[in-house]
């Protein structure tokens, strides 16, 4: 899958960015290393300044690709919507058992998240942590429905659509597909976190999945 994804151009909504990262190698390394710090001290306390000391530049280098840094976190969720987006439609093309391809889709928005080569700037691995941690962030804002009609969320609303259509390939009469499926998506980040921080208010460990719990979840709900 590596050597398919390394010929694919994530897409990023255009109004994220002043000017794209990647197009050029200090766009790159702004990505890079944000990733990194926002990783190690979390976004709230994640500045402009301290990733121009991390990239040995000043901030403004950093304000001519990216007003704020909460556009950035947007930028970064929407590339990583995007390259989920890109491996579920590869696993699942093809698969002529609907419920065989949902496993898959599940799968693929629900498991660990394992480094990306292919993406030499981009460490998958650590950006899903950010996710896990700090997507949510994204949403609970004053302007989301400003920002949901700029198209900011298009990309993550897109792989749950995707979803949708395999629940209903699965179970035609099943009247709550796009529950289940936003469900699947931001649940599985928050049983991760809890699997991480919170142990005791959940089955997920090292042993139980996410993946599992859901394919489970999935498989009895829409068997009935």
């Amino acid at each position: 899958m590596n050597s398919i994804l390394s010929n694919i151009t994530i897409t990023v909504n255009p109004k994220l960015f002043v000017k794209n990262p990647e197009t050029s190698d200090l766009g790159k390394k702004i990505i890079q290393k944000s990733i990194l710090l926002m990783d190690d001290i979390g976004f709230e306390n994640f500045t402009f300044k301290k990733l121009g000391e991390q990239i040995g530049s000043n901030e403004s280098s950093i304000y001519r690709y990216f007003e704020s840094k909460h556009k950035l976190l947007l930028y970064l969720s929407s590339w990583y919507w995007g390259w989920l987006e890109y491996r579920m439609v590869i696993s699942t093309t093809n698969i002529p058992d609907p419920m065989e391809k949902l496993k898959r889709a599940i799968t693929i928005v629900t498991e660990k998240i394992e480094d990306d080569s292919s993406t030499l700037h981009i460490n998958e691995s650590i950006l899903n942590k950010i996710i896990i941690a700090e997507f949510t962030k994204t949403l609970l804002t004053k302007e989301v429905d400003e920002e949901n009609k700029e198209g900011y969320f298009l990309v993550y609303k897109r792989v749950i659509n995707r979803i949708i259509d395999i629940i209903q390939e699965v179970n035609p009469d099943y009247a709550f597909a796009k529950s289940l499926a936003s469900s699947i998506v931001e649940g599985s980040l928050h049983q991760h976190f809890l699997k991480d921080h919170l142990k005791t208010i959940t089955n997920c460990n090292e042993n139980n999945s996410p993946t599992q719990f859901y394919i489970d979840l999935a498989q009895k709900i829409l068997s009935k």
